[in-house]
C-alpha cells in the first residue's frame, strides 16, 4: 500500500481534494467541526513531515545564503510586484483587493516544507529559511499591504503570526528533535521516522480533505464574486514557479533546492493570515473569503506542482544535487 500511494501520490492527494469537496458541498454543516480539526491535522502533518528530515543539518542549510537569498528575494522582492499588477484586476472592489494582496503577499511557512518533500525538493533548506520568512513577513507585511492595498495595514496584528510560528513549526521541530534523538539510543524509537516516511503522503491528502472540507461551503455562497480570483491565483502560482526557477538557475541552485524556491514563492501563508482578514472591518467582507478561495485553488496547484516540478527542475545524475530528503549539495 505505502509503494503504491507513493508511485500514485498526485492520485491520492487529488482524491483528498475531491473528498474534501464533496463534503463541503453535500454535508456543509460539518464545515466547524472540519475548521476545528485543522490546526490538529496540520500539525500531526508537520511532525511526519519534520521527522523526515534530517534536522542534524540545519545548522548548515542556515549558512545556504544563496538559497536565502533566492528564497526571501523571490517572496519580499518578486511577490510584491506581481501582486500589485494582478490586484489591479480586482481594484473596483476594495474586500477581494484587500483579501488577495493580504494572502498572496505572507508565503507559507508549514504546508510548504510538505510539499516540498513529495516534490523532491530540499526539506532541509526550506525548513531552515521558515524562521525567518516568518519573522520578515510580520515586519514587511503591513508595509507591502499598504502599498498596495490601501488603509487594511492598520489592521494587521502580529499574534497569529507569532502563535503559527510556535504551534505550526517550533512545536513539530521540537518533537521530530527530540524523537530523532532517542532514535539513535532507542531501537524501539527508531521505527518512528521511517513509518512518519511511509504516512506522508495520506497525511498530506487527509490534511488538504480537511481543509478543502472546512472552506469550501464559504467559498459557494459568493461563489459569483468569488470565482473571478480562481485565475488571478492560478497566474500568481505560475508566475512564482517560472521566476522561483529562473532565480534558482541564476545562483547556480541545485535542481532540489530550485524545487524548493519554486514551491516556497508560489505557496502562501492563508491559513495563518486568514484570521487577519477575518476581523478586518465588515464593509470589508469578502476579504477573508478571498483568502479562503486562494487555499482552495493553491492545493491543486501543489497537488499538479508534486508532479510536475521533478520535470521542471529534473536531477542530473542520480547523485547529483544530494538526497531527497538530505537535499542540495552546498
Amino acid at each position: 500500500m505505502t509503494a503504491w500511494w507513493e508511485r500514485h501520490q498526485a492520485v491520492v492527494l487529488l482524491l483528498g481534494a475531491a473528498l474534501g469537496a464533496a463534503v463541503g458541498l453535500l454535508a456543509p454543516a460539518a464545515a466547524p467541526a472540519l475548521e476545528a480539526a485543522t490546526t490538529p491535522v496540520l500539525v500531526l502533518l508537520l511532525c511526519a513531515t519534520f521527522l523526515g528530515v534530517p534536522l542534524g543539518g540545519l545548522p548548515r542549510a542556515l549558512r545556504d545564503g544563496r538559497f536565502l537569498l533566492a528564497v526571501l528575494g523571490l517572496s519580499f522582492l518578486v511577490a510584491p510586484l506581481v501582486v500589485l499588477v494582478l490586484t489591479r484586476l480586482v481594484a473596483d472592489d476594495e474586500g477581494l483587493l484587500v483579501g488577495v494582496a493580504l494572502v498572496l503577499l505572507a508565503p507559507c511557512v508549514d504546508y510548504v516544507v510538505a510539499f516540498t518533500r513529495l516534490a523532491g525538493g530540499n526539506a532541509v533548506r526550506l525548513l531552515a529559511a521558515t524562521p525567518v520568512l516568518m519573522v520578515l513577513q510580520v515586519l514587511f507585511l503591513p508595509l507591502l499591504l499598504s502599498l498596495v492595498g490601501g488603509s487594511a495595514a492598520a489592521a494587521i496584528d502580529p499574534a497569529p503570526f507569532l502563535q503559527a510560528l510556535g504551534l505550526l513549526v517550533l512545536l513539530p521541530l521540537a518533537f521530530a528533535g527530540a524523537v530523532q534523538l532517542a532514535a539513535h539510543a532507542t531501537p524501539l524509537v527508531a521505527g518512528v521516522p521511517r513509518a512518519a516516511e511511509r504516512l506522508l503522503v495520506p497525511l498530506t491528502a487527509l490534511t488538504i480533505a480537511v481543509v478543502v472540507g472546512a472552506q469550501l461551503p464559504a467559498v459557494g455562497a459568493e461563489a459569483a464574486s468569488l470565482v473571478r480570483l480562481v485565475p488571478l491565483y492560478v497566474v500568481f502560482a505560475a508566475v512564482m514557479v517560472a521566476a522561483g526557477l529562473l532565480l534558482s538557475r541564476s545562483l547556480a541552485l541545485g535542481p532540489r533546492r530550485a524545487r524548493a524556491v519554486a514551491l516556497s514563492g508560489a505557496t502562501r501563508n492563508s491559513l495563518v493570515v486568514l484570521p487577519l482578514a477575518l476581523a478586518l472591518p465588515p464593509t470589508l467582507g469578502l476579504a477573508p473569503l478571498a483568502v479562503v478561495t486562494q487555499t482552495v485553488v493553491e492545493l491543486v496547484v501543489l497537488v499538479v506542482l508534486v508532479r510536475l516540478l521533478p520535470r521542471l527542475a529534473p536531477l542530473r545524475s542520480a547523485r547529483s544535487d544530494g538526497d531527497v530528503v538530505g537535499g542540495d549539495a552546498a
